[in-house]
């Protein structure tokens, strides 16, 4: 269930609240394109500012769209314990099929907080959990050693990692062997981390080129890695311009630009300033993507 291309999904918004028809047409489009999975009220999706209420309704979006087409891994992770454990139970209840749990951010827990908040997530609703380790945006670092510990719980199932560093990898998988799925939280490197035996990638740049990124990790299920490697190589130009700012600010612009939602995005995050919209322009072209508004 939890291999090859995954797309982590933006929200779109007009005037403050959820575009329902252009998230369902987004997820819509994800799937003709053939994505293996999708995953809404993820970072890229703005989890950070939603509500309650609008993270559960993302969600339950998410799985209407789907229809069991293709797993919907939903974003439930939180800083706050108790709070997590309601975003997963209530992602259960919707009919996701795995929840995605960024480690605790902010607080700075020990090894130990961080092994006990997984536990106590993962004890508390019966459903599929992936642990997401992006220390560059946490501060919170989820060691191989841990996660070694958690993989031996039932229901913890895989690990994003998004560090970029294969030598981290390793250190995983000897931890944790064959207990868990590890999937690359960085459209960069999908190539090298899955030679070492990755099984895919949370992909931002997948939301404007699926075709290209599915492409990239069949070719390395398959065992071609010539073929993923050119494909990394084309894509390298696209994944540096998405990441020019925070994301989601440069993929939601990406998305704007092609015309398939506004270009609305929640404070503290802004628009893509102009500078960085031409050179984001210029890439979709490059990258044989026909951008139809480059501003506002």
């Amino acid at each position: 269930m939890f291999h090859g291309t995954i797309t982590a999904l933006v929200t779109p918004f007009r005037d403050g609240a959820i575009d329902e028809d252009a998230f369902r047409a987004h997820v819509e489009r994800q799937i003709e394109a053939g994505v293996d999975a999708i995953v809404p009220a993820g970072t890229t999706g703005e989890a950070a500012t939603l509500s309650f209420d609008e993270h559960k309704a993302l969600i339950r979006m998410a799985v209407e769209q789907a229809a069991g087409r293709v797993p919907v891994i939903a974003g439930t992770g939180s800083n706050n314990t108790a709070e997590s454990i309601e975003l997963t139970r209530a992602a259960r209840e919707l009919g996701a099929d795995a929840a995605l749990l960024i480690s605790p951010y902010y607080n700075k827990p020990t090894q130990e907080g961080i092994y006990q908040h997984y536990r106590a997530v993962a004890e508390a609703v019966h459903l599929p959990q992936i642990l997401y380790n992006v220390p560059g945006r946490t501060a919170s670092s989820i060691q191989p050693e841990t996660v070694g510990r958690l993989a031996r719980i039932p229901n913890i199932v895989g690990i994003k990692d998004a560090t970029a560093d294969m030598d981290q990898l390793v250190r995983l998988m000897a931890e944790a062997g064959d207990a868990i799925r590890y999937l690359s939280g960085d459209d960069a490197t999908v190539t090298p981390f899955m030679a070492l035996g990755g099984h895919g990638v949370i992909s931002v740049v997948s939301n404007v080129a699926p075709e290209r990124m599915k492409a990239l990790t069949e070719a390395m299920r398959a065992g071609d890695a010539p073929r993923a490697a050119a494909i990394q190589r084309e894509l390298a130009p696209l994944n540096a311009a998405m990441f020019m700012q925070s994301n989601p600010i440069p993929v939601k612009a990406a998305c704007a630009m092609m015309g398939w939602m506004g270009w609305e995005i929640r404070l503290p995050l802004t628009v893509l300033p102009e500078a960085g919209r031409e050179r984001l322009a210029g890439e979709l072209r490059a990258a044989g993507l026909s951008p139809e508004c480059v501003h506002p």
